[in-house]
């Protein structure tokens, strides 16, 4: 009973209150009546699957969306910013999954647009330098963003936030672009601020990392809090199969040999047409059909520059690239899909998909092709329309129909349709980048057993990916991308995350094998 009575003197006082909020728009509720507090100094995970209403609760935190009904309270005061300038200056701050910076600026020209009145550049530097110290971020005021990796970009948001002194602040997929030592780094971070008393609302896919770090979850499904836990408490699996509402099972493959070689990249070797882009330095490597060649690597390493090498949207000498012995490193993407090979790159919106197109459109784009859309020069609609309602009904693309723009899509459910696009093409070769970048976990088991199917039905396939995780559930070999290199293939089987962490590195090889 004492221990009962002395235990509200621990509880920490609410920072964030959220009452019955509701948001809806034309054909979705996008949130309805969720509810949940967040305490000083807790880590609070949201926890939901594509399209269950995170996005769209946090911009209403952060004062990007307004919602229809229910209210907020911070620190025992009505909240209700009206744009994200007022949530700022409320002591709201919040790390994007997509960063905002310029390339082109240094750090703290970076630091300083995000400030109402910046201090003068020398007292900026000084601020940032102290502060990236402070919480083990180390970061150079003075370096161009466009030479920073993916983990650094990350810091600049981070001390830009902190620089803010928040007492709230929200980190929407932190962790997708991080090596595993870069996770390490933040986590410690995340504690400290944690230890302090900021408050952080942390939303993730990765919920192992969700039982590491965070002390309570709150778990949504289609708009909706269906469960609150204590995430060291429960496993993964049972996290995922809340947010899903059903059981989990995870990709198997059908043991088959491997057969020919289908892809053969020989010392490929080209100039990155992206601005501040990583050039590609003599790779080789074969991918026989049947097998699925997992190619790690951080952010910023040659990923991109490989997939439009591969795809033919960057041509290269004939022999260079050969789909099943024939070299077409000199022909572009038609030529390759008329051959057997598609891709589907990293960026979804504009380069995956366009945007502003339908989704029967967006079909049409790369599936004219193979799936024959286009019959003496007129498009058939009907066999497109068929073939875009294939895809939302296999992939199960949560949308209110095929005619709707690809930008209206949650992330993940656009995700789940371009992937789904290359694979209904009965592909010999896939080149998948981020197969399920932002794609919750029942979703992306079903991308990554997708993927395994095809592999399984001979489909030769090359998956990019920072996440180790999903590379070591679904590939047979795995190399690594590092400042436009790979380092040579090995199985899968036997590999350790130390030496996975050396291959990223740099560590060619004979280290790897000497540190082994």
């Amino acid at each position: 009973m004492t221990a009962q009575q002395a235990k509200p003197e621990v509880l920490r006082p609410e920072v964030l209150r959220i009452d019955g909020v509701t948001k809806a728009y034309p054909g979705v509720v996008a949130n309805s009546d969720v509810s949940f507090a967040i305490s000083k100094g807790e880590v609070h995970a949201l926890l939901g699957e594509n399209g269950a209403g995170k996005s769209t609760l946090v911009k209403m935190i952060y004062g990007l969306v307004k919602p229809d009904s229910g209210r907020m309270v911070l620190e025992g005061k009505p909240y209700a910013p009206a744009e994200p300038r007022a949530a700022r200056a409320a002591g709201v701050a919040m790390v994007f999954q997509h960063f905002s910076l310029f390339d082109a600026l240094t750090v703290a020209e970076n630091v300083a647009l995000g400030m109402e009145n910046p201090p003068p550049m020398q007292a900026l530097a000084g601020k940032i330098r102290s502060v990236s110290d402070e919480y083990g971020l180390p970061l150079d005021p003075s370096r161009m963003v466009g030479d920073l990796s993916a983990g650094e970009r990350q810091r600049v948001e981070i001390i830009r936030c902190l620089l803010q002194d928040p007492k709230l602040l929200i980190m929407d997929e932190p962790t997708s672009v991080l090596t595993p030592q870069e996770v390490d780094i933040l986590f410690k971070t995340l504690r400290q601020l944690s230890a302090e008393g900021t408050a952080i609302l942390y939303i993730s896919h990765k919920l192992e990392e969700i039982r590491a770090l965070c002390d309570e979850a709150t778990i949504l499904r289609r708009g909706r809090v269906v469960a609150t836990c204590t995430p060291r408490d429960v496993s993964a699996r049972e996290m995922a199969e809340l947010m899903v509402g059903a059981t989990l099972t995870p990709p198997a493959r059908a043991g088959k040999p491997m057969g020919d070689v289908a892809l053969r990249v020989a010392d490929l070797s080209v100039a990155s047409p992206i601005p501040f882009g990583t050039s590609l330095k003599n790779l080789s490597f074969t991918v026989r059909r049947g097998e699925v060649l997992g190619i790690a690597g951080v952010a910023g390493n040659g990923q991109d520059e490989l997939l439009l090498a591969l795809s033919g949207e960057i041509r290269t000498g004939r022999d260079v690239i050969q789909i099943d012995g024939v070299g077409l490193g000199d022909q572009g993407p038609n030529e390759r899909r008329r051959a057997g090979l598609v891709s589907a790159p990293e960026e979804r919106l504009g380069h995956a998909a366009a945007p502003d197109m339908s989704l029967v459109e967006n079909a049409l784009l790369s599936g004219a092709v193979r799936k024959g859309l286009v019959r003496k020069g007129f498009i058939d609609w009907r066999a497109t329309e068929s073939f875009a309602a294939e895809i939302v009904q296999e992939f199960d693309v949560r949308t209110p129909g095929t005619h709707v723009a690809a930008r209206a899509l949650s992330g993940g459910n656009l995700q789940k349709f371009v992937v789904g696009r290359e694979l209904s093409q009965s592909p010999g070769i896939i080149v998948i980048n981020q197969p399920t970048w932002g794609v919750d976990a029942a979703a992306a088991a079903s991308i990554r057993q997708a993927i395994l199917d095809r592999a399984s039905a001979g489909a030769a396939v090359v998956v990019i990916s920072q996440d180790l995780d999903e590379l070591l559930e679904i590939a047979d070999d795995f190399a690594a991308l590092n400042e436009g290199r790979l380092t040579p293939t090995r199985p899968v089987q036997g590999l350790t995350v130390d030496e996975i962490g050396l291959m990223m590195g740099g560590a060619h090889g004979m280290e790897v094998a000497h540190h082994g």
